[in-house]
């Protein structure tokens, strides 16, 4: 005698051996003995054979009509025999009755379980939804065939061109349109932005970038509600000083000023003034909410997103010819020895005398001139700054004094051995880039005297008052570095603690309240100190431990690191846009790590092959490959080792390698075709973050 039995839910069939009161004992066609549960029999038979019988009844049960079979099925609980007896005939047989087993086993929308081997008819309005439900997935299932051939064939379905930067970084891998694309790409054998590409859905590999930087970032665009800026409602001093700026000719939200009073006098005060927005905008006001949401203006060649309204930021900036709202920091220095004497912070008003501009004059106030040791050139005299010569020179000499100092305590030297790269594009005629610009991309050294000056001025502002808010009790937002060490990062925390790669004592962002969410939190908190003095604790906006300040922190910080990121990609995009426009197919690099080389001449990272065997630092020709503007990825080959003495191989990047792998990486997809799923430390980096125009 044979047995069909439930396993799991699965059928199975074997020789019955023995017979106990709760199970049997059964013998399965490959030979193997197992143990069933007597429950679990649900049929016994002589014939056919099962190997014969499972065969033949799953045939029939394909054969069976499942509106039929219900139809025909008895109400209430019934088991598979009776149903045979009612859908084949009254005599059913061992195949008949199998195979109602199958059909009601395969059918769980029409018939429910309700037992081994017992079933109940699912009640009419549920299997009508059950119906429906399949319907749908069918019709669901024919659009991803049919958009995943659309793809195959090189045209891209509207929905899923709609959805391109969901489907590629954030999908959803139940939508059909991340399924048709999937499908297409496994049965086409391509990469799916490959397929994407030759599909049609990336016009522009500008707007990709763009776009995405919207989806991922902006996803509510960029626009800002109507807001007007609030007044100061302070009656502020007016300051006895002069001050400039130096920015880019670019900047429009110009945060920082310079003075200098009693030259000749034996005590020289500097003056660094902070345009002050946090004098009139308050905590959780509309403009704050704007702010905390963006976080940082967003740079990028040729356009930028700003943190505030263009409104919002003219009533603070500070214009040349106006009086400007700020929060001015008084140091006093010996003028013979340019130690530090006192220091103070004012709220008032400041007269802008000059709004200097750094890519205009790097060229003509050097060094030479600062020390006397050149005549003022015809570009300075147009320019009315002769009068400024003093100050700036006294400014430059406290600069490099300042450094030194801070270099003392690193233990060793900033090294400004690689220039900032700077670009201009040719030919912008809208609101923002359309990708096929002229790109110029230019130069300008770290350590130019305009630059050392305001990056001095600024690391000076920020670690006073890192240092005062702490002396007042006061929270801030701070950036710290246990030390030089490799893999020690900088972190962000409530805490004055040292910042190695800078060297000083502390450290808090304040000095850009119209660029960086975080300088407006510091000032709210330094004009809490310059009110209330030793009380400020009571009175400023965030106590210690404040929930609200680690949140902020947390935001920033992935905000900073996705706009750095986004600004990164797409100054690499206009380097290799300036490769093909140039026509360049070789250039000169030098060897930094593994097979990564750094271009002698462009802001550019590639890995190149034929560098096996060559030390770092080795200076090499590269011939290029293809570039592909979509990845940003360019490989190169090593065709020439050139000679170069070895004192001049730059050797400043041992803090900055993992941001150049970062540059050097292929874009990161999310899509999976198999359907299964760096914060660098900060030296002379940070020094140039306070540089003018960024």
């Amino acid at each position: 005698m044979h047995i069909l039995f439930d396993d799991a839910g699965k059928l199975m069939t074997g020789r019955l051996l023995s017979e106990a009161e709760s199970s049997l004992q059964v013998e399965l066609d490959s030979g193997k003995r197992v143990k069933v549960k007597s429950a679990n029999a649900l049929l016994r038979f002589d014939k056919p054979a099962p190997a014969q019988l499972m065969p033949a009844a799953t045939a029939l049960a394909e054969t069976m009509e499942l509106e039929l079979a219900y139809e025909f099925a008895p109400e209430g609980e019934f088991g598979f025999a009776e149903l045979a007896q009612e859908y084949f005939s009254a005599s059913a047989g061992t195949e008949q009755q199998v195979a109602a087993l199958l059909c009601l086993q395969g059918a769980p929308h029409y018939f429910r379980r309700a037992g081994k081997g017992r079933y109940k008819k699912a009640p009419p309005e549920i299997l009508a939804q059950a119906l429906a439900g399949i319907e749908k997935k069918k019709q669901i299932q024919a659009q991803i065939e049919a958009w995943a051939a659309e793809l195959a064939s090189g045209q891209c379905p509207e929905p899923v061109r709609q959805q391109l930067y969901k489907i590629l970084f954030k999908p959803d891998k139940n939508a059909p349109e991340y399924k048709a694309v999937v499908e297409a790409a496994r049965n086409s054998h391509t990469a799916p932005l490959t397929l994407l590409q030759n599909a049609g859905a990336i016009a522009s590999a500008y707007q990709f970038h763009w776009q995405r930087f919207l989806f991922d970032q902006f996803p509510k665009g960029t626009g800002f509600p109507a807001l007007q800026a609030p007044a100061i409602a302070d009656e502020l001093p007016l300051a006895a000083v002069q001050a400039f700026s130096i920015d880019d000719s670019h900047t429009t939200e110009i945060d920082d000023a310079l003075s200098l009073q009693g030259l000749g006098s034996g005590t020289v005060t500097l003056g660094i003034h902070i345009a002050a927005p946090g004098l009139a905008v308050l905590p959780d006001s509309p403009i704050d909410q704007v702010a905390r949401n963006r976080l940082s203006t967003v740079y990028m060649p040729g356009h930028k997103i700003t943190m505030l309204p263009d409104e919002v930021v003219q009533a603070y900036t500070l214009m040349a010819g106006r009086d400007c709202p700020a929060v001015s920091l008084y140091v006093s220095f010996d003028e013979a020895t340019l130690e530090p004497k006192d220091s103070r912070t004012v709220l008032e008003r400041v007269p802008i005398a000059h709004n200097l501009r750094h890519d205009q004059l790097d060229t003509v106030i050097t060094e030479d001139w600062l020390t006397g040791q050149a005549p003022a050139s015809a570009a300075i005299a147009e320019a009315h700054l002769e009068e400024l010569q003093p100050q700036l020179a006294f400014i430059f000499r406290l600069a490099r004094h300042l450094k030194a100092q801070r270099e003392v305590v690193r233990g060793k030297p900033e090294n400004f051995n690689r220039p900032d790269y700077t670009f201009r594009l040719e030919g912008v005629t809208g609101s923002e880039p359309a990708g096929d610009e002229t790109v110029v991309i230019g130069t300008r050294q770290r350590g130019a005297p305009l630059d050392l000056m305001v990056a001095e001025a600024m690391i000076l502002a920020n670690s006073t008052w890192g240092n005062w808010l702490a002396d007042c009790g006061v929270p801030g937002i701070y950036r710290s570095q246990a030390s030089l060490a490799p893999g020690v990062k900088v972190r962000m925390g409530t805490k004055a603690q040292p910042h190695a790669g800078i060297g000083v004592k502390s450290y808090a962002w304040s000095t850009s309240p119209l660029r960086r969410y975080v300088d407006m939190v510091n000032q709210w908190q330094i004009i809490a100190c310059a009110r209330h003095g030793k009380t400020a604790a009571l009175a400023a906006p965030f106590k210690p431990k404040d929930a609200n300040l680690f949140a902020i922190i947390s935001g920033f910080d992935a905000a900073y690191t996705a706009y750095n990121g986004f600004q990164n990609g797409m100054e690499r995009y206009w380097t290799l846009k300036h490769l093909q426009q140039a026509g360049i197919s070789e250039l000169t690099a030098t060897l930094f790590k593994d097979n990564l080389v750094r271009a002698d001449s462009l802001p550019l990272v590639l890995p190149v092959m034929g560098a096996e065997g060559l030390p770092r630092g080795a200076h090499v020709r590269v011939r290029l490959g293809a570039i592909d503007h979509i990845t940003l990825d360019v490989h190169g080959t090593v065709i020439e080792r050139l000679d170069l003495p070895v004192d001049s191989v730059d050797d400043s990047s041992e803090s900055e390698d993992g941001e150049d792998d970062e540059l050097a990486a292929p874009l990161a997809l999310a899509i999976d075709v198999d359907d299964a799923q760096v914060d660098a430390p900060e030296t002379a980096a940070e020094t140039a973050a306070e540089a003018p125009g960024l």
